[in-house]
C-alpha cells in the first residue's frame, strides 16, 4: 500500500488509508492538505527551484502526489514567464510583470490540439514539435498583441446570442 498506514500522525492529523497528504514541505513544515492527482516530477522540481520557491519533497512521504493548492501555486509561477524583449534586471523595482489593465488569460487550460489550431489559424511561424509549454508561450505573446475593443466585442456577442435565440 502506498502512502501512510492507518493511525499514522502527520502534522497533528491522523492519516488513514483514505486520507493521504501532500508530499511537499514548505519552509521545513509538511503540508497537511489532502493529496490531489498531480505528481511532483523532476522537471517541476527543477523549474520551481529556478524560481526560488522553497518547496521540497518530504523524505517520509511514500508518494509524489501534491495538493491542489501547491498545484495551482506551481502553475501560476510557471505561467509568469518574462517576455523576450523585457529587461532581465532583478532589482525588485516597481514595474509589474505584466499589464494589470488587461486580465491574464490562462492558456494552459486549453488542449494541445486547440493551441495547434490557433497557431495554424494565425499562421504563426514556429519550429515543428513544440510541447504545450512552448506553444502557450508563443501563442500568449501573439494573443497579447491582438487589439480588442471590449465594448464593441460585448455588443457584437450579445447581438449574436439574441439573433441565435430568435432563429430557433
Amino acid at each position: 500500500m502506498r502512502g501512510y498506514t492507518e493511525g499514522e500522525r502527520v502534522g497533528g492529523v491522523v492519516a488513514g488509508p483514505s486520507l493521504e497528504l501532500c508530499c511537499l514541505e514548505e519552509e521545513g513544515e509538511r503540508c497537511n492538505k489532502p493529496k490531489g492527482n498531480a505528481s511532483f516530477s523532476k522537471r517541476i522540481q527543477k523549474s520551481i527551484s529556478q524560481k526560488k520557491i522553497n518547496l521540497a519533497v518530504d523524505k517520509s512521504a511514500k508518494h509524489l502526489y501534491i495538493c491542489d493548492f501547491h498545484k495551482s501555486l506551481i502553475q501560476s509561477v510557471r505561467n509568469k514567464r518574462r517576455r523576450r524583449g523585457s529587461d532581465d534586471d532583478d532589482d525588485g523595482g516597481d514595474s509589474p510583470d505584466h499589464d494589470t489593465q488587461f486580465p491574464e488569460v490562462d492558456l494552459f487550460q486549453l488542449q494541445v490540439n486547440t493551441l495547434r489550431r490557433y497557431k495554424r489559424h494565425f499562421k504563426l511561424q514556429t519550429r515543428p514539435g513544440l510541447n504545450k509549454a512552448q506553444l502557450v508561450e508563443i501563442i500568449g505573446c501573439h494573443f497579447r498583441t491582438i487589439p480588442a475593443d471590449e465594448k464593441e466585442t460585448l455588443t457584437y456577442f450579445l447581438c449574436t446570442v439574441k439573433n441565435e435565440k430568435s432563429m430557433t
